[in-house]
């Protein structure tokens, strides 16, 4: 039996997958979150409420019931997910983009939420100022805007990250427990702790997800300290 600290090629294996779909999952939601969380701190509109409800529904939904609705959606006999295989061959159910998606959605308020609190912070009349001064919407977004935002965008971002690295019930149901394709760190840990023996691979993995997520937080906590001196 390999001791604590040495790791086998399948935890490897885990670990890296999880880092991986941690990372695409947080760099594919930062744009969306950027604009959407921009649209809802500055945009009142009728339904508001309704929209902010549904981009929250993840965080209060059981991930089981989210990995399912992506099944229905995109897996091979879903209304997307069928047209995309008839049409273009594409099958994401139980692939590693399954994983990433499903991280995408389970994290994705975490980040919008982050975002938008941070831009409501801005105050809107450094913005009005730099239109007035003819500099155009976009550039006076991530001119003004970005740059103050700056620790809520990070800090978002990376929880985020963190909440991707711990995704287990949409991923297990939309992506499957697939060892060296969608195993990721909290699969891995589910599958030797119903095995006999594997007591060690167990507080291996369990170990490497707390050192990781507490190096993600310390960091972003460095850096928005900072951010707040400079």
């Amino acid at each position: 039996m390999p001791s604590l600290f040495q790791f086998t090629g399948s935890e490897l294996e885990a670990i890296k997958l999880s880092i991986g779909v941690a990372i695409y999952s947080s760099l594919l939601s930062l744009p969306f979150a950027l604009l959407l969380g921009y649209w809802m701190a500055r945009k009142q509109f009728r339904g508001k409420s309704v929209i902010e409800s549904i981009i929250h529904l993840p965080l209060v939904m059981p991930p089981v019931t989210t990995g399912y609705l992506l099944l229905l959606i995109l897996g091979t006999r879903g209304f997307i997910g069928q047209w995309l295989y008839a049409a273009f061959g594409i099958k994401l159910a139980f692939t590693f983009e399954a994983a990433v998606i499903a991280s995408v959605i389970v994290s994705f308020p975490l980040i919008v939420r982050s975002i938008r609190t941070a831009i409501e912070m801005v105050d809107p009349g450094l913005e009005d100022a730099s239109r007035i001064l003819g500099v155009s919407r976009l550039k006076t977004f991530f001119r003004i805007t970005v740059p103050l935002a700056a620790p809520g965008i990070v800090s978002g971002t990376i929880l985020s990250f963190a909440r991707s690295l711990g995704e287990f019930g949409a991923t297990i149901t939309f992506a499957g427990n697939i060892a060296g394709e969608t195993q990721t760190l909290p699969l891995a840990v589910f599958a030797y702790m119903q095995v006999p023996g594997k007591e060690s691979e167990t507080l291996r993995l369990v170990l490497i997800s707390v050192l990781i997520s507490f190096v993600a937080m310390a960091l972003s906590e460095t850096y928005i300290r900072k951010m707040k001196r400079s």
